[in-house]
């Protein structure tokens, strides 16, 4: 795309010298008049010959949001101007956008596969660990860029609040195109323009952040279970905690931070701690006694759940060589290699540590060894 604009741009300016050279052997006034017309005069040439000769110009962060997609959003009483919510899962290698409806709820909208992710299951606190972060996380407008070198992103904002007072550190963490990653969630090309259409729209219309929820894997019981013993395992409770009141009232939680975890609220609850989150937690207010009584049985039955699983599941400690890579992408990997992969999700930037990528341990329903 970029080149043919590029190819484009040099006929138009080798058309503008000549003519320039035909006018510096006219009379003077013409000259001048050529100065000043010259600039009005490319700009419409430019506009005529893209239009007749299908240059592709560059305008990937106004793509629209696709037809079926909104389809799907009028049938579910959601618009583009509805807000949105964002959950990533590293275990599964899975991205899913929300969105509220008519109820004022949020439904789901869509699941998007991850083709590249990097790190292993954990949060991020250093520079150049690779890490993708885990946490919860807002992505205002200004975080949005329409000019990333991976085609299009967004700015997850690590680190946030709670993770700069712990001393975590890293920048630039986001979610892009492509199938590369060193700390980031790649989605290809394809995947990252129907996300950035939702979120401009949804920004566009008045949302002034989107929730992201950056999590190691679903928040089931039996996943739980399986990584009981794993040293994060306290860090993703504290996730859970919020994911539970998300689970229960289909509304994103707020989100503050005391005493060195997240606090999370739900929508009748009073925020009150916006200071210091390494500084001991206060009192919760009443909350609404329907809602924190749906939370606590939710909880409460998950909390059920994951002892008795516990005593027939062993404990996993997933190895990860770096990352993992969604099941569909990891079979087109087997089967056509990296070059071809590239190719098809990002336009031939190259997919970061392929050998890795078929390493990922996790297989779901979208994976198998067998390429055929």
């Amino acid at each position: 795309m970029l080149r043919s604009l590029h190819d484009a741009s040099n006929r138009l300016s080798g058309a503008t010298n000549d003519r320039a050279d035909r006018h510096r052997r006219g009379p003077p006034a013409t000259q001048w008049v050529s100065i000043f017309v010259r600039p009005a005069l490319l700009v419409t040439l430019a506009a005529l010959v893209a239009a007749c000769a299908g240059i592709p110009i560059d305008d990937r962060a106004e793509a629209p949001i696709p037809a079926e997609l909104m389809r799907q959003m009028a049938e579910r009483g959601m618009s583009p101007a509805d807000p949105i919510l964002i959950r990533i899962y590293k275990k599964e290698s899975e991205l899913e956008v929300w969105k509220r409806d008519s109820s004022g709820r949020y439904a789901l909208l869509k699941k998007y596969p991850l083709c590249r992710w990097s790190g292993k299951l954990g949060p991020k606190k250093q520079e150049g660990d690779r890490q993708a972060p885990e946490g919860f996380y807002s992505v205002a407008a200004a975080q949005l860029n329409p000019r990333s070198q991976y085609y299009l992103s967004f700015n997850l904002g690590y680190p946030n609040r709670l993770e700069k007072a712990l001393g975590y550190e890293g920048s630039a963490l986001m979610v892009h195109g492509a199938c590369t990653s060193s700390g980031c969630f790649a989605m290809t090309n394809d995947g990252i323009t129907e996300v950035y259409a939702l979120a401009r729209e949804a920004l566009a219309a008045g949302q002034v952040g989107f929730q992201v929820q950056s999590l190691p894997f679903r928040m089931t019981p039996r996943n739980f279970a399986l990584h009981r013993e794993d040293p994060n395992i306290a860090f993703w409770q504290n996730l859970k905690e919020g994911t539970d009141i998300f689970a229960v009232t289909k509304v994103p939680p707020r989100v503050s931070a005391c005493g060195g975890r997240y606090r999370f609220y739900g929508a009748s609850e009073t925020v009150t701690t916006d200071g210091n989150p390494l500084a001991p937690c206060q009192a919760t207010p009443n909350a609404d006694a329907d809602e924190a009584s749906l939370v606590a049985r939710h909880r409460l039955e998950d909390a059920t759940a994951i002892a008795r699983l516990s005593q027939s599941e062993p404990a996993v400690r997933s190895a990860y060589a770096d990352g993992g890579m969604h099941g569909t992408f990891r079979q087109y990997l087997r089967r056509f290699g990296p070059q071809k992969l590239a190719s098809v999700t990002s336009a031939n930037i190259e997919v970061s540590r392929p050998d890795a990528a078929l390493a990922d341990p996790f297989v779901g329903p979208d994976d198998s060894n067998d390429p055929e």
